[in-house]
């Protein structure tokens, strides 16, 4: 089943997505959000739920939000693709292989919807492009084995981790990169675990005005998705609606020679196997 969390009529709300038609869940189950309804009894009846409900709305005439919009976490995953990791030592980056998962975190205001802008902020022009698999939580936890790591998810998305370069990297610590406003694009729609194997590798692709730029497939991961959980949830206790976000696949715009970077009116499309396609249109900050 897909999942949105959309606003109508300006109100925001939260439900399926079947057919081209949009299911309003927050009425019916009384949650008022997807974190709180994949935490809830309720998720595992999802299907009864949505049927025989009437839509409320055509999929094209709701204006979708992030597919969480105020998550409680975001966990990104540093360099979690060997590719990558080779591509940003040839780019000259001084960096190592670790023997356990790098991780920053995101917050909430950073993120936007499918179809919304990503926002080159003032400050820089080295926006770069970061097509990743989302996975987002729904029973929480804490100290989580990675043998029942998968019991934890929700479901999949797509994701943009667009790195404002020179602010990554002002100090070791990159996370002043990746927390501009509205330079996460997220959606658009969970995919329900059931729908995706976990030992599936999935390819993901981005294109820039229709030019792939990255190519590959989630089996590249050097620390897997049942690692990042155990990881994470080792440090702190796991929420619904967390996200994990896990890293991406070479192809990235600052190692390239002359390094290439997203511009007001650019596209940046991210597509992954079995979940779907992110769109964000670039635009300046006004």
């Amino acid at each position: 089943m897909k999942l949105i969390s959309y606003r109508l009529s300006g109100q925001d709300s939260w439900g399926a997505a079947i057919d081209g038609q949009v299911i309003d869940l927050a009425v019916v189950t009384g949650l008022p959000t997807l974190a709180a309804f994949l935490g809830s009894s309720a998720f595992a009846s999802r299907e009864a739920l949505v049927t025989g409900r009437t839509p409320v709305a055509a999929y094209d005439a709701v204006e979708l939000l992030p597919v969480i919009p105020q998550p409680e976490k975001i966990v990104c995953a540093v360099r979690n693709y060997m590719d990558h990791h080779h591509e940003a030592v040839s780019a000259g980056l001084k960096v190592e292989l670790s023997e356990q998962p790098p991780i920053f975190l995101r917050v909430w205001r950073s993120q936007c919807a499918h179809n919304a802008p990503i926002v080159r902020p003032k400050v820089s022009e080295s926006l770069d492009w970061e097509g990743e698999l989302a996975v987002v939580i729904g029973q929480g936890g804490r100290n989580i084995p990675e043998s029942e790591a998968f019991a934890h998810v929700a479901g999949y998305s797509c994701y943009n981790d667009a790195s404002v370069r020179e602010w990554q990297f002002h100090a070791k610590q990159i996370a002043a990169g990746k927390n501009f406003e509205s330079t996460g694009g997220f959606g658009p729609w969970l995919v329900t675990a059931d729908e995706i194997d976990p030992k599936r590798h999935l390819k993901l692709e981005v294109r820039l005005n229709g030019e792939v730029v990255q190519s590959g497939d989630t089996g590249q991961m050097i620390f897997g998705i049942a690692k990042l959980i155990s990881y994470a949830s080792t440090i702190f206790t796991l929420a619904p609606g967390d996200v994990i976000v896990t890293g991406t696949p070479s192809g990235v715009g600052f190692s390239r020679k002359p390094p290439r970077f997203m511009k007001a009116g650019d596209v940046c499309e991210v597509q992954i196997e079995g979940i779907g396609l992110l769109r964000n249109p670039i635009v300046d900050q006004v």
